[in-house]
């Protein structure tokens, strides 16, 4: 017996193939948003600018990375999306399920299996290897946004690497507190060329955009710009030589589900006790472990 609720999603993943093509975009769209990527594949870090279009989610909620991945996306990949970690949040479920029924691919949650990887604001614990994709939602992708508003100025400066007013707001801001206090958005050097924005990822995923064996892209749909870091690129975090760049510490914390002490933890307040507990941001290698040490 065919139960309703098997029957209409067969019927409407039907009905949406017939009224779109594969992926959602047109193949006009698919192609411009390629030949944009490659070149900023081509100029690491440099931000290209890409015809955005309206996407079936609300501006500011993943358009940029959805576009990259239905751009990139194949019948053989494999899909995984993460939000801040977690493969179970409202919107990295809503974009799976999405990309799932324009495309039919596989999805999964496991990191390793993944050939192209959706995130929004984190990096995989896990090593990311040759042949995966890590497409980044980015919400701003200018890192002279905090410095200059001015959109033809920040292009003039990235233009002429006129990067002095980013190292006096960097030199200010240790001067105020004694130390940069910039936590999400740490900007980066690329190649020694481009400041980079990398998206509102922690401190602690920083140091592994350098020399990745896997290819970033990140895509902004509000402001209408691609960027990219290929596999084996030199990414470096700004700082001085008195005053080093250094990630979150969670010295002494470890996470109550997997007792895992070298992943970028979540605080949490215990409902039942008020007292504050650390799990695991990436809740899929967290599940991996807690299966591992229960063989």
């Amino acid at each position: 017996m065919v139960k309703f609720s098997d029957w209409f999603d067969s019927s409407l993943n039907a009905s949406i193939h017939a009224v779109y093509s594969f992926a959602f975009i047109d193949e006009g769209a698919k192609r411009e948003i390629r030949r944009k990527t490659l070149k900023a594949v081509a100029i690491p870090g440099y931000q290209v600018p890409f015809g955005s279009r309206d996407m079936p989610v609300a501006r500011g909620w993943g358009t940029g990375g959805l576009q990259l991945t239905l751009s990139l996306i194949g019948t053989d990949d494999i899909l995984k999306v993460i939000d801040q970690g977690s493969d179970e949040s409202v919107n990295a479920v809503n974009i799976r399920q999405f990309v799932e029924r324009v495309t039919s691919v596989q999805t999964t949650e496991d990191t390793t299996r993944a050939t192209v990887i959706q995130t929004r604001h984190r990096i995989p614990e896990e090593h990311l290897k040759d042949g995966q994709i890590l497409v980044f939602q980015v919400p701003i992708p200018e890192p002279l946004r905090d410095v200059e508003p001015s959109e033809r100025e920040t292009r003039r400066m990235h233009a002429e690497a006129d990067y002095s007013r980013m190292w006096l707001f960097l030199y200010e801001d240790i001067v105020r507190y004694r130390e940069i206090s910039i936590g999400a958005r740490y900007p980066v050097m690329v190649n020694g060329r481009y400041i980079m924005d990398p998206s509102p990822i922690p401190r602690w995923d920083v140091p592994r955009l350098h020399q990745a064996d896997t290819l970033y892209l990140f895509g902004a749909g509000r402001e209408k710009r691609i960027y990219a870091i290929p596999p084996h690129t030199r990414v470096e975090p700004l700082e001085f030589e008195d005053h080093r760049f250094r990630v979150e510490d969670f010295s002494g914390r470890r996470c109550t589900r997997c007792g895992r002490d070298d992943t970028y933890l979540d605080e949490l307040i215990d409902d039942a006790s008020g007292t504050r507990v650390y799990t695991c941001s990436d809740t899929s290698y967290c599940a991996k472990t807690e299966r591992e040490k229960a063989v």
